[in-house]
Formats: C-alpha cells, structure tokens, sequence
C-alpha cells in the first residue's frame, strides 16, 4: 500500500475531505470515534491522509466508509479516490449497518389488552345469562330471558375478578396526533446547535445533519427510531406525545431508541 501519494488531480485529498466535513457538522474527534467504534488515533491519521494505522486497503475503506457516513459524506465517491490515489480496489466488501444488533434483538412482548377485555366481557355476559335463567328471589318465577324481573334487581357479581374488563391506562399527557401503534418522536432545538442522524426499523437513515437554533425535526415508524445526538443538552425530546427534556448534557453524545407507547428511552 502507498502512503501519501499526491491525488491525480485537484480534487481534496480522502482525509482533508472528511476533516473538513466533520468541522462542518460541528463534531470532535472523539465523537466520530464513539459514533464509527474507529479508535481516535487512526481517525486522526486518516484526516492527515495517513493510512498506515489502518491495517491495510481493506480495513482503511471500511474506516472511510464509517467516517463518511458520520459526516455526512457520501462513501462510495470517497472510495473511488481513495482507490485512484492508493491503487486498485478490493471488490466491495458491505459494512455491517451502525443498528444491525439492535434490529436482531427481540421486542418485548406487551399484554394484549383486547384479548383480555373480551375474556371479561364473555365472562361478564355468561355470569348474567346463568343468574337469569337460574331463578330469582320472587317465589320461582322465571323472568323472560333478557327482561330482568322488578321484583327482582339485576344480581351485582360479588368478589369475581373476572367481572371487571382490566383498562389499559391512559396518559394525560398524551396527544391525540400521535398513532398509538406507531412510535413517534420529535426533536427541537430551542437554543443550541446539534448534530444528529435518525434511523428507521429496516436501518434506513431518515435524516443526518445539524439541527439549527429553533428547528425541529419528527420522525415516525411502525416499530423503531434509532437517534445519534451530538450535542444533547441542546436538543428537547418529544416521544409519543410526551416531553421527556433534554436528550442528555450539553456536548454529550446520546446514542437512544424508541419504540410505540414508551415515554423513555429504549
């Protein structure tokens, strides 16, 4: 592998790129390295156009694909050169997407309140139907079947838990816009400035780049949002139609995912 090499034209050289790039997204070193699992030294080297730490062509594309997506770069032009200035390519060898253990994790399983409200409510209409038919109160007479006698009240069921369908609870806060079987957040910025990336359930990146003073982005799906926050302490939560605050502390980098119904982090 040549190190160093001059690029065949003047076109910015890979890592000057991608320095460049992380400045304007507002990010450290540090945090490109949290975000990437890329130890901070060899990011280091590679913004000096160094590639000798990578361990070789193969590891140093898979280190630039990483960096480029964090700074919002696109990874395949940068390979390209990279290939161009430091010999032939590789075939392409696919990088393992940022969430791909998340997605592989089971979800928790959530009672299932309809099937538990139709049990009682069975057990609710069977209880009636046999105080009817079993005789009242009233000398032997059978009342009509579903006409309660007046002579004799309706039976209240007495000490039987199955007579009272289980409701799930409700929120207050809770806003009406929100699908209850979707998961929707949204971010706003108040004061600050914050770097962030957003990515659906199927690992689809919904949107990366800097969130400005006063903005606000919402994101929804049908199972999971996963967030990447730069700047946490500048950015204020809302998750299913609840204010959860600040993602984190200011300069903090918030790795958070979010699922339909909860009010906190996954």
């Amino acid at each position: 592998m040549s190190i160093g090499n001059p690029p065949p034209d003047d076109r910015i050289p890979v890592g000057r790129a991608l320095a460049q790039a992380r400045v304007a997204a507002g990010l450290t070193v540090d945090e490109v390295s949290t975000t990437t699992r890329v130890r901070a030294p060899i990011v280091h080297a590679i913004e000096q156009d160094d590639f000798s730490r990578c361990g070789g062509d193969v590891y140093a594309r898979g280190h630039i694909r990483a960096i480029a997506r964090a700074v919002g770069l696109d990874p395949e032009v940068l390979i390209e050169q990279f290939s161009a200035e430091h010999g032939s390519a590789p075939a392409p060898t696919p990088v393992a997407p940022l969430y791909e253990a998340e997605r592989m994790r089971s979800e928790p399983r959530r009672p299932n309140w309809t099937a538990a409200m139709v049990a009682a409510i069975v057990a609710v209409v069977g209880f009636v139907g046999f105080t009817l038919f079993s005789g009242g109160e009233d000398g032997g007479k059978e009342p009509v079947a579903g006409k309660p006698s007046a002579a004799s009240p309706a039976a209240k069921p007495s000490g039987n838990p199955t007579s009272t369908a289980p409701r799930p609870e409700q929120s207050d806060s809770a806003i009406a816009a929100a699908p209850a079987d979707k998961v929707t957040v949204k971010l706003t910025a108040p004061n600050a400035k914050s770097w962030i990336q957003a990515v659906d359930s199927n690992g689809r990146q919904l949107f990366q780049g800097s969130l400005e003073p006063g903005d606000s982005k919402t994101f929804t799906d049908k199972s999971k949002i996963n967030l990447i926050i730069g700047n946490a302490g500048a950015v204020n939560l809302f998750v299913n139609g609840k204010d959860l605050g600040p993602a984190g502390d200011p300069g903090q980098v918030q790795r958070l995912t979010f699922t339909p119904g909860d009010p906190e982090a996954g």
